[in-house]
């Protein structure tokens, strides 16, 4: 039943990632890359992410500068960073363009730890997800008798302490995270 449980723990883990990637994408006042990573643009007929058509750089806390390779994309790396939720106006020189992060106001600051808890909720709803597509495996094994009454008990007992595990540890990144966003 070890390796049962163990699928369902790597789920979780693989839950928790996703979810510090989600807070890696908000912005807290200072230049970070991790803001582009959803961000795709138009290259050559296939939506691909920034990261892979252009260099990033961060020449200084407060801005990045966006690089692209090929020169005829700094109107379309323009206008995808427009219109996402970046909420950050680029400036385009003609050859990169610069990316310049303005401190953040109170009230954005609280929007964007909305959307950081929003995000946290939305990890443990898949967790718990996880939990009960497992409990419905555990149910179904023993109805097929290839687990006692007994075993289902102690790993449902065990998949629990992992899911609070987990609850725990993306509460805890949720915190950080809120604590980085009202840092002035």
């Amino acid at each position: 039943m070890q390796e049962f449980n163990q699928e369902f723990n790597t789920k979780m883990q693989k839950t928790v990632e996703v979810v510090v990637s989600d807070f890696a994408s908000v912005r807290a006042g200072r230049a970070n890359a991790a803001v582009l990573d959803k961000i795709t643009v138009d290259y050559y007929g296939t939506m691909t992410p920034i990261q892979q058509v252009a260099s990033i750089s961060t020449p200084d806390p407060r801005s990045l500068m966006i690089q692209p390779w090929d020169a005829s994309l700094l109107k379309e790396i323009e206008k995808a960073i427009q219109i996402s939720d970046l909420g950050i106006n680029p400036q385009n020189d003609g050859k990169v363009i610069r990316l310049l992060f303005p401190q953040l106001t109170e009230e954005r600051r609280k929007d964007l730890t909305k959307q950081v808890r929003k995000y946290a909720e939305n990890g443990k709803v898949a967790i718990r997800n996880i939990r009960r597509d497992a409990m419905d495996k555990m149910k179904a094994a023993e109805k097929k008798n290839e687990m006692t009454e007994d075993d289902r008990k102690d790993c449902e007992k065990e998949l629990q302490e992992i899911t609070d595990k987990f609850c725990k540890k993306i509460d805890e990144l949720c915190e950080k995270k809120e604590k980085e966003l009202m840092a002035v």
